[in-house]
C-alpha cells in the first residue's frame, strides 16, 4: 500500500521538467529522489515480500487511507523536486554542509528503522519456529504457515528505552531529508509533521495497551517513542 509514492513521485520526476523548459535537474533534487525510493522500496517491497514472517489482515478504511496519503505525498514531493522547487545547481549553491548533515541524520534513522523493524520480526520468527516444532512433534503440519500472534517486549538496541523505536527512527529519517531540502522545503516539512502527528497517538494508545497486557511493572520507566519525554 506505500508502493504508490515512490511511483508517482518518479512519475514526476521523468514528466514535469520537461513542461516546465528544464533540461537537467541538479543532482540534489535526484539525491533527494533518490532517498525517498530508498526508503519505499524497503518499507513497500523488501520488507513484506522477503522479510516479513507474516501480516496482520489490513481493514479497506485504513488501505484506502494509506494509498491515498501516498498518492499525494509523492505528488506534493515530486512536484517539487522536479520544476516547483530548486531548479538548477545555483538554486543548491553553499550547501554542501546541510546535504552531507542531512545524509548523515537520513541514514542513521534508516539503519536503526530496519535493525528495530527486525527486532520485531525475530519475535514473529521465533514464534513461527516454536509452533512449527510443536506441530511436528504432534504429527501435524502448518500448512497454511499461519503463526499465531505473540506478544513479547522487546529488549534490544532504543526498545531498552522506548516501546516504538522503529517510529523515532522513522521520524529522524524525515528530519534528516527535510535538512537536506532546507528550512524553505515545504514539502519535506509537511511529511514530517504528517508522519509525527499520525504515529505519535498511536504509540502513546500502544503504550497503554502494554501496560494493560503485561503490568505497569514489566514496562517501567519506558516512554512511547521518546526517550525521557514521551
Amino acid at each position: 500500500m506505500e508502493t504508490p509514492g515512490f511511483i508517482v513521485l518518479l512519475y514526476c520526476m521523468l514528466t514535469i521538467p520537461a513542461t516546465q523548459g528544464i533540461d537537467k535537474l541538479p543532482p540534489a533534487n535526484w539525491l533527494m529522489a533518490a532517498l525517498f525510493t530508498i526508503h519505499y522500496i524497503y518499507r513497500a517491497l523488501i520488507a513484506p515480500l522477503f522479510l516479513n514472517p507474516s501480516m496482520s489482515p489490513i481493514h479497506p478504511f485504513i488501505l484506502i487511507s494509506a494509498l491515498s496519503f501516498q498518492v499525494i505525498n509523492g505528488s506534493c514531493i515530486g512536484g517539487y523536486l522536479a520544476g516547483y522547487g530548486p531548479t538548477t545547481v545555483y538554486d543548491w549553491a553553499a550547501t554542501a554542509p546541510r546535504l552531507e548533515i542531512g545524509m548523515m541524520i537520513f541514514f542513521a534513522g534508516f539503519i536503526g528503522n530496519i535493525y528495530h523493524d527486525d527486532e520485531l520480526r525475530e519475535i514473529r520468527r521465533a514464534a513461527a519456529k516454536t509452533q512449527q516444532r510443536k506441530a511436528e512433534a504432534q504429527g501435524e503440519k502448518n500448512k497454511e504457515g499461519k503463526v499465531d500472534k505473540v506478544y513479547r517486549i522487546p529488549e534490544n538496541g532504543l526498545f531498552r528505552v522506548v516501546l516504538y523505536p522503529h517510529y523515532l527512527c522513522e521520524w529522524i529519517e524525515w528530519c534528516g531529508f527535510w535538512v537536506i531540502g532546507g528550512l524553505a522545503c515545504t514539502p519535506a516539512r509537511t511529511f514530517l509533521v504528517n508522519e509525527v502527528t499520525t504515529m505519535l497517538p498511536r504509540a502513546l494508545s500502544g503504550r497503554r495497551w502494554y501496560i494493560e497486557r503485561f503490568g505497569k511493572e514489566k514496562i517501567g520507566s519506558k516512554r512511547a517513542v521518546i526517550p525521557g519525554l514521551i
